[in-house]
């Protein structure tokens, strides 16, 4: 690219910023959709009845976590090994309030682990028998190794074994106690020299189907444990029992305030408890929590905003019949459409960036004062939420001028593109669709883009609604926001050859 080329650009750049800063209604509009999306995110998470005030606890890597589970442990120091043979899991799930029926969550756990201390949120690496996914080793909360399947029973116990070696631990399995194979290896970056280490069960909320739909019943599990078996820097003594957290935490319990219990059983335990270890999720199991998005929902009023700016940016013209002039001016045509879209589509992204830079913590700090729990993030996924949310704004943006462009009528041009963008997204978010239909919007119209603001993540590990009504979308939220980059790129392109063949 010549120097003459960007000179002759630069000043059509400046020309078209200069062009909409003197128009006031259109930066006191842009500003305006900052503010209704802040507006809109305040209104949206106004404090009702007031909230259980209860923090969640925060893992390793930043996010949310439950860490609730009835624990028999010991301290270990340096490197050392447990073995234990698991011989039965059973639960119970409370089919409807004050009953309780037989029954075992499919994530019911019970084995052995070893964990940071006894804070919640602190690192730990496990493996287990679980109610219906057979062994697993889980770590950190987000990481999950399968291993053998089956239910485990007093005539097929499961032999576990877990060993710490620096910061490395390895989980094992077994059928008989002789014939070991490795399920899993978790490195735990810090992990404190003294942990504590020992036997855990835990059961979190069982999906359950019902006359309206399906919902969640608490319940409890208990595990059997016998031939336990150690080597290495344990410190001499007995066994503890310990109830780390007060409940289920977001999970659900099986009744509030549950507390778990351990029994000597011969030459093992047999150990009932509540809740689960964890990444916390959106959905119905942990209503009364509040994710960031939350604080954003204002985004699709202050999408409408940026719509009409973004086409009236382009229809005045050819209302006012200045079409001509612009092109006089600039015979280069594609460069025009490239300038307007830079100006319109930069001042909308600040403005979408600025609104979630505030509402985020904002939203949070309001949401706490009044007593709700906020689901906690990774920083980088905070950035990209507010980042994402001015990225979307700005396609937007883009989309409504290509769209103005090509229909050259504003009212035409907002219809096509909130009836396209904004219409979708209400629909399948507000629980008017059916789920599989809402996904369906989610995937096919521009409404995908607004996955760019997702923070939950999904775990094949934790049972929860995953649906948009729920917060999840059908694709990842870069995945979402190209299929919004492809529609904004179609109609741009298709307005740039339509520019240079019909407008004079």
């Amino acid at each position: 690219m010549t120097t003459a080329t960007l000179g002759g650009f630069g000043p059509l750049l400046h020309a078209e910023w200069t062009k909409f800063r003197t128009v006031r209604g259109w930066w006191v509009s842009s500003v305006g959709a900052a503010l209704v999306v802040c507006l809109v995110g305040l209104l949206a998470t106004a404090a009702g009845n007031r909230g259980s005030g209860s923090a969640l606890p925060v893992g390793p890597g930043g996010e949310a976590v439950n860490d609730d589970f009835s624990f028999v442990h010991r301290s270990l120091t340096g490197d050392g090994t447990i073995t234990v043979a698991v011989t039965s899991l059973t639960g119970v799930i409370a089919t409807d309030p004050g009953h309780t029926g037989s029954g075992l969550a499919p994530w019911a756990k019970a084995g052995i682990i070893v964990k940071g201390g006894l804070a919640q949120g602190s690192s730990y690496a496990a493996v287990m028998v679980t109610g219906g996914h057979g062994v697993r080793m889980q770590y950190d909360y987000t990481h999950d190794v399968a291993g053998a399947a089956g239910p485990v029973s007093s005539s097929s116990p499961r032999w576990l074994r877990l060993r710490r070696a620096g910061d490395v631990l390895t989980g094992y399995q077994s059928a008989d106690g002789r014939t070991w194979s490795e399920v899993g290896t978790a490195r735990l970056a810090g992990l404190p020299d003294t942990v504590r280490a020992g036997l855990f069960v835990t059961s979190p909320s069982a999906r359950q189907s019902t006359g309206t739909g399906s919902g969640f019943a608490p319940a409890v599990a208990t595990g059997g444990f016998d031939r336990i078996a150690l080597d290495g820097g344990w410190t001499p003594g007995g066994w503890r029992y310990r109830q780390v957290g007060d409940d289920a935490g977001a999970s659900g319990s099986y009744t509030a305030g549950t507390k778990g219990t351990a029994v000597r059983s011969g030459s093992g335990y047999t150990v009932t408890g509540a809740g689960d270890i964890a990444p916390v999720v959106g959905g119905p199991a942990t209503s009364g929590v509040r994710t960031i998005e939350n604080f954003l929902v204002g985004a699709f009023a202050g999408l409408v905003v940026v719509v009409v700016v973004a086409a009236g940016y382009i229809t005045v013209e050819y209302r006012r019949g200045l079409i001509g002039l612009t092109l006089a001016a600039s015979p280069r045509r594609g460069r025009v459409l490239v300038a307007k879209a830079l100006v319109v589509g930069g001042v909308s992204f600040l403005a979408g960036t600025a609104a979630a830079a505030v509402m985020v913590p904002l939203g949070s700090a309001r949401s706490r004062a009044g007593g709700f729990p906020v689901l906690t993030v990774p920083t980088g996924t905070e950035v990209r939420v507010v980042v994402g949310t001015g990225m979307l704004l700005a396609a937007a943006a883009v989309f409504a001028l290509g769209v103005g462009t090509i229909l050259r009528r504003s009212a035409v041009a907002i219809t096509v593109v909130v009836v396209g963008m904004v219409l979708p997204y209400l629909l399948a978010t507000a629980s008017v669709l059916p789920d599989g239909a809402a996904e369906w919007l989610l995937r096919v119209t521009p409404a995908a883009g607004f996955a760019v603001q997702q923070s939950v993540v999904r775990y094949d590990q934790v049972v929860t609604v995953y649906a948009p009504s729920s917060g999840y979308f059908p694709l990842s939220p870069w995945a979402g926001f190209a299929v919004l980059c492809g529609y904004a790129a179609v109609a741009f392109g298709s307005a740039v050859v339509l520019l240079r063949r019909r407008d004079a």
